[in-house]
């Protein structure tokens, strides 16, 4: 994930790397702190992990398993051309602003760079060399390594200055990590290209910055994720590369310096206003700074024990509201989830005691990109070093961030209660801002059945002053009032004041002012009270009492990414998947009108907005809406499996556009629909997902259902199981592959029964049913059906 500059209007100014003129000699630089540190470095630069030249190592690795699925991956990579990234596809986001373009082709080139050095450390065969060399000359030919979205002035592609990015920094700590981990397995050429390009394009611009030779770049500067990322990357380089060991102190002096800003971007409860999904991408690169100069230094320095950073470290495990659900406020995926290597070493670093993140994998580690590979994948501090104080994950009933006032409210622990939810006050200014004072989220056991939409696809708009023209940055993608025809408006001064917070065992209440989100003059009261009850299945009321000096219109609305219908005339059912809730309306008599409208933005989610519209201007009013969770939706008889005979369509299913599948009403089983597989390519298989179905660790299942061969053979049937943090359980070979639980046969134009046993691992907490044609199968065939029941 790549971030953003918070300010807009730097951006909209082309003022992306200006700074507020040179670093003071204190600013990024102190003799005698450096001295110090000097003293604790080694002779030689060094990365984390080890070179490939430590066979002991390397080989437990390979003998646990850990290098199979990163040699496989670079296999891949040898039968597969380099993609050519031509300048003409870097200057396509100056004149049409999209960013997606350039990204995918220089996504793919780079991050061939990992697999292939991991498998050639794991086998030592010379096997991945030439495409290793290849690939660093190519990167090392670009003619800038920052990326198009960063320079718009196109400064840097066209060689006029140097600039450090996100990407630029992260290249030159992979670069150099090369380097290190393969040493005289390269050829002298290619080694001397490595070092004369790192130094070039991340080391010498970063050290002018530090001593005040050039003006630093904006994030050395800045609170956002930019200040960790950048840092972490010119920091690793220098540790992996430089030859002077008082050069290599001078750099953890500066990122010691310019990382203060970063930790002061937190407020004292240590909420991560730009989302989830970017304290994942900047507090995951603070760890990887923290771990690589804790083990350049031998533990000397330890930037994960500094004052301010223990509670944006346990924002990860806090923000999670339940079944491993966050909210998405700000820029992040409704399906973001705290990173596992990051959750792992913030437990074993602070003692946690977070059963789910007592265990790292290492192929987990050798997955990601070379930082993230020999930091995780060898002994850290996480398993080695001292426990540090300070960390404190709150009640497990919820995690309440007085300073962003942000209240998470979970059910109490092995309870009956089905609901969790997120609440959101803060302010219109934050970090990757949406404007959503007053926000919530609703999830049902797994799912977010009301939500926050999340992030855009990121073009030019995204960080201009056009950003809030997008209706899923905009309120009007939030379920947040509209108040006299008004969104709200973009500011600090936007902002929920908290009224009155109360919580107990029972419920926690919380009531925000939100008034200064609206530039309406005649709007003389706005607060929003959120009651949450996790008696019984639990429940949500947010009720809005708003009152004008004259009348005006009124409405709030309910956002989701599921479907939804109107059981009568003030309850609305409201279902994403094999998860709902009731929602009962209350406006006090008030006529109200239902004004749904589905919101199209270049996003992940395409939601709808169920408007609740009183039908009549008003001086006052109260509306409330009551959010109840259904048990067991869409559940028969003993299956765990949602809409398993498609009565619903595809609800419940991932069946996207290139899937080869689809609902159909050609040949059914049973009711009116089914699935159909088309497959008529004998390269590329289908790919049709159900919900995931919640379950307690090992267990014996049964997953039955009919099917129709029309033509061919080759459908799978394969059951995928995951722990309570996502990561898949699966026995994999050496390429990933899982075997399935079952082959679909039978004969040609007629149903046939199947019925295939599978058991659930230990620690399973999750479990979907993924429909795979084989790749070399061509095959049509309907499905219907589908149950999963116990087994005996």
């Amino acid at each position: 994930m790549l971030g953003e500059f918070s300010i807009v209007a730097a951006l909209v100014f082309g003022l992306l790397f200006a700074a507020t003129g040179v670093a003071r000699p204190d600013e990024f630089g102190d003799p005698d702190r450096a001295a110090e540190i000097a003293s604790m470095l080694p002779a030689n630069p060094g990365g984390p992990g080890r070179p490939i030249s430590d066979r002991e190592a390397w080989e437990a690795l390979v003998a646990a398993g850990a290098c199979s699925g990163a040699i496989a991956t670079a296999e891949k990579h040898l039968a597969t051309p380099l993609p050519d990234l031509p300048d003409e596809l870097f200057l396509d986001f100056s004149r049409t602003g999209n960013r997606t373009r350039w990204q995918s082709v220089s996504g793919q080139r780079r991050g061939r760079l990992a697999p292939l050095v991991l498998a050639e450390c794991a086998e030592d065969q010379g096997r991945f060399i030439a495409a290793i060399e290849e690939l660093v000359a190519a990167l090392c030919a670009e003619r800038t390594w920052v990326m198009p979205a960063h320079d718009r002035s196109l400064a840097n592609f066209n060689r006029e200055q140097i600039d450090i990015d996100l990407a630029s920094s992260a290249l030159g700590w992979q670069l150099a990590l090369t380097n290190y981990l393969l040493g005289d397995r390269l050829s002298d050429e290619t080694r001397d290209v490595i070092r004369t390009n790192v130094a070039e394009r991340v080391l010498e611009p970063a050290l002018a910055m530090y001593r005040g030779d050039r003006e630093p770049n904006w994030w050395m500067r800045t609170t956002s994720n930019w200040n960790a990322v950048c840092l972490a990357g010119v920091t690793g380089a220098a540790l992996a590369q430089v030859e002077d060991r008082n050069l290599r102190a001078d750099y953890i002096v500066g990122a010691e310096k310019s990382s203060e800003g970063f930790l002061r971007g937190f407020p004292a409860d240590g909420y991560c206003t730009e989302g989830l999904g970017y304290w994942n991408y900047g507090f995951g690169h603070y760890i990887l700074l923290a771990e690589a100069v804790y083990q350049a230094t031998g533990g000397g320095v330890d930037f994960m024990a500094r004052p301010g950073v223990a509670a944006p470290a346990t924002f990860g495990a806090r923000i999670q509201i339940m079944g491993g659900v966050a909210p998405a406020f700000a820029d992040c995926a409704i399906n973001a989830r705290p990173d596992s290597r990051w959750m792992h070493y913030i437990n074993g670093r602070y003692g946690l005691r977070l059963d789910a993140h007592d265990s790292f994998e290492p192929a987990r580690a050798f997955s990601s990109d070379l930082q993230g590979a020999t930091i995780f994948g060898f002994p850290n501090s996480a398993s080695e070093g001292p426990l540090l104080d300070g960390a404190d994950l709150g009640s497990p009933l919820r995690a309440w961030f007085n300073d962003a006032g942000i209240l998470v409210s979970r059910p109490i622990p092995d309870s009956d209660c089905l609901l969790g939810v997120a609440l959101k006050g803060g302010n219109n200014a934050e970090h990757h801002n949406h404007n959503d004072v007053g926000s919530y989220v609703c999830v049902v056991q797994d799912r977010p059945v009301l939500l926050d939409p999340g992030s855009e696809v990121y073009t030019a708009r995204t960080f201009s002053n056009r950003r809030y023209e997008s209706n899923v940055l905009n309120s009007w993608g939030h379920p947040v009032p509209v108040v006299a025809g008004q969104l709200q408006r973009t500011g600090s001064d936007a902002h929920g004041v908290v009224l009155a917070s109360d919580f107990s065992d029972e419920r926690d209440t919380l009531t925000l002012d939100i008034g200064s989100a609206y530039e309406v003059p005649e709007l003389t009261r706005l607060e929003r009270s959120f009651v949450y009850d996790r008696t019984g299945d639990g429940s949500l009321t947010v009720s809005d009492a708003v009152a004008f000096a004259e009348p005006r219109s009124f409405e709030t609305a309910l956002i989701t990414d599921g479907s939804w219908e109107r059981v009568d005339g003030q309850t609305l059912l409201v279902r994403d998947g094999n998860r709902a809730v009731n929602v009962r309306v209350d406006t006090g008599g008030l006529a109200w009108e239902l004004v749904v409208d589905e919101i199209e933005e270049d996003a992940k989610a395409q939601p709808a907005r169920l408007g609740i519209r009183l039908s009549e201007p008003v001086s006052e009013a109260t509306v409330t809406v009551m959010i109840m969770p259904i048990r067991d939706f869409g559940l028969t008889g003993e299956s765990v499996l949602f809409n398993g005979d498609f009565a619903l369509g595809a609800d419940g299913w991932s069946i996207s556009a290139n899937s080869l599948g689809e609902i159909s009403d050609e040949q059914v089983a049973v009711g009116e629909r089914s699935l159909k597989i088309t497959d008529e390519s004998d390269t590329a298989g289908a790919n049709v997902t159900s919900s995931r179905i919640r379950v307690e660790g090992a267990g014996k299942w049964l997953l039955r259902g009919q099917a129709r061969i029309e033509s061919g053979s080759g459908i799978g049937m394969y059951m995928r199981y995951y722990d309570e943090n996502g990561a898949r359980l699966n026995e994999a070979d050496r390429r990933g592959n899982i075997p399935p639980v079952g082959t679909l046969e039978g004969p040609v134009g007629e149903w046939a029964p199947f019925e295939f046993a599978f058991e659930t691992p230990a620690g399973t907490a999750s479990m979907d049913l993924w429909i795979h044609s084989f790749n070399a199968a061509v095959v049509t065939a309907f499905i219907g059906d589908l149950r999963i029941v116990p087994g005996e």
